[in-house]
């Protein structure tokens, strides 16, 4: 979760969401585990008999292959040095998929254009190849008069601009509202909501409905609902926890609401980063002198007053 901070007149955030590809070189060679054999092993019953197959051996000196214990850890180690070096950009890994948050002030690009162009020499030297084709740009500027920017250009291919995208399964839009990604939320749990009627239509219990439900809607419903539910609109609200009565009708019992969920996460998330002095937002959760309350956040914008780090203050406090 990024720190939420006012911009002024002269200050603007651009991100870029960049994909990488295609690695000669793996993480493996690079990590002296350069001949690793390798094998798959199937297990299945035959007439009530356990059996066992395991498939010839492989050597490797390259790649990881997909689905190993290994391979997360050892791309991780690989993309480890692979950090920013300006205090203005931050760099988000996760797997194969980075994003480079910059934030711009008096319309100087420069730090912001220099950090990607290191990225993608380090993917060069790295022999870690960027998808510009998978490569997006998004610009969240609230100045009434946005100026005409140049385009972004990786290995000479332009980087388009977008309204949104999608980030680690949840919708981020330039104007930072979250009626795309709710929209998207609801469609998904209403399809789901089909096998809960049908699993109804078998006659199963009343408890394993509601276990498939917290398993298969409800976090649905509940991913990343930390970051946007406290922004959304009443109207959001409504329809999402329309989505809730619909599934507590079918069930025949009653479910927390969305309201209760997001509450107690926040309140849950709120004390892990109060007793991690090593989170970004640690400093953010400044206790009185009185001991027992934490000092409220300075906001000037229901957006920003509605974010994370003021509502935790806020749910911290009551």
């Amino acid at each position: 979760m990024a720190k939420t901070k006012e911009l002024s007149k002269d200050t603007r955030n651009k991100i870029v969401d960049l994909h990488q590809a295609g690695k000669t070189e793996s993480a493996i060679g690079s990590l002296c585990l350069s001949q690793a054999s390798l094998g798959i092993k199937a297990g299945y019953t035959l007439d009530g008999v356990p059996t066992h197959h395991r498939s010839n051996s492989r050597t490797t000196s390259t790649g990881a292959p997909q689905g190993c214990v290994l391979s997360p850890l050892l791309f991780s180690l690989y993309t480890n040095d692979c950090t920013s070096t300006d205090p203005s950009i931050k760099l988000l890994k996760f797997a194969d998929d980075t994003t480079v948050i910059g934030l711009i002030q008096d319309g100087d690009e420069s730090a912001y254009r220099q950090e990607i162009e290191q990225l993608a020499a380090w993917c060069s030297r790295n022999n870690l190849e960027l998808n510009t084709l998978k490569t997006v740009e998004m610009i969240v500027d609230f100045r009434r008069n946005t100026p005409a920017l140049p385009p972004l250009t990786i290995m000479n291919s332009t980087v388009p601009t977008v309204a949104s995208f999608r980030f680690l399964g949840t919708t981020i839009s330039q104007d930072l509202k979250w009626d795309t990604h709710i929209d998207a939320t609801i469609k998904k749990a209403q399809q789901r909501l089909y096998f809960l009627r049908q699993l109804r239509k078998f006659n199963l219990p009343q408890e394993l409905l509601i276990h498939f439900y917290s398993a298969v809607i409800e976090s649905v419903l509940c991913t990343s609902i930390t970051v946007w539910f406290g922004s959304a609109t009443k109207s959001d609200m409504r329809r999402l926890q329309r989505t809730v009565r619909t599934a507590e009708r079918i069930i025949g019992a009653p479910l927390p609401t969305l309201q209760e969920l997001y509450t107690s996460r926040v309140r849950k998330r709120a004390l892990k980063i109060t007793l991690d002095p090593s989170h970004p937002g640690h400093i953010l959760f400044d206790l009185l002198p009185s001991g027992r309350r934490y000092r409220a956040a300075n906001t000037r914008t229901a957006r920003h007053k509605n974010s994370f780090f003021p509502q935790a203050i806020y749910l911290l406090n009551s």
